[in-house]
């Protein structure tokens, strides 16, 4: 008697449509980002460390941003009906003149929805408020090479410090039409750190 499974052909659609599923969710993540890379609008946002202490540790850096102050964010149009969990759009419109480091855009207003027509000089970003009511982006934790590490201790630790402690520098990202967002580069001072 032979084995009733070795008799029967395994027919290939079996393997290849689970495997095609699997690797479309793998694929799905990066493809986005590298989308929004490519393709989306670049804006340049306001940030400082959240340990100005320890900006740096291992491979990693958390970064917050002006933006992700929910108390500065109510206090936009629309701000006021913002609640944790949901999703949101920033609109962030450009400085008025380019310059080395680059000005950050302003945050002007906040939605619900995407906006349909957006001015060239404005993106919407999408948002979300996390439990520890903060604004989160995407765009919180960075990873360096460690040879670039120390240096840029040292470069953060020579910015003149804002009125409430904190030393403040700007990061370029790009942004796609969905309102996802990808960092490009970190600027502190007159020096740029690519991504």
């Amino acid at each position: 008697m032979t084995n009733s499974l070795s008799s029967r052909n395994f027919p290939l659609w079996r393997f290849l449509l689970p495997f095609s599923l699997q690797l479309a969710v793998i694929l799905f993540i990066p493809i986005r980002s590298v989308y929004t890379y490519n393709f989306g609008t670049k804006a340049v946002i306001q940030t400082m460390p959240v340990d100005p202490y320890d900006f740096l540790r291992g491979y990693s850096q958390t970064l917050g941003y002006d933006i992700s102050q929910v108390d500065a964010l109510k206090k936009l149009p629309g701000g006021k009906d913002l609640t944790r969990g949901e999703q949101f759009y920033v609109i962030l419109q450009s400085a008025p003149s380019s310059t080395t480091p680059p000005l950050p855009w302003q945050a002007i207003e906040i939605t619900s929805e995407i906006p349909s027509n957006i001015p060239e000089n404005r993106i919407a970003i999408k948002g979300k408020i996390d439990s520890y009511r903060t604004a989160t982006y995407g765009l919180e934790t960075y990873y360096m090479p460690e040879n670039q590490r120390d240096k840029i201790n040292q470069e953060i630790s020579k910015l003149q410090r804002q009125p409430d402690g904190r030393r403040a520098f700007v990061v370029e990202v790009k942004v796609d039409r969905w309102g996802n967002a990808v960092p490009l580069s970190l600027w502190i001072g007159q020096q740029n750190y690519r991504f």
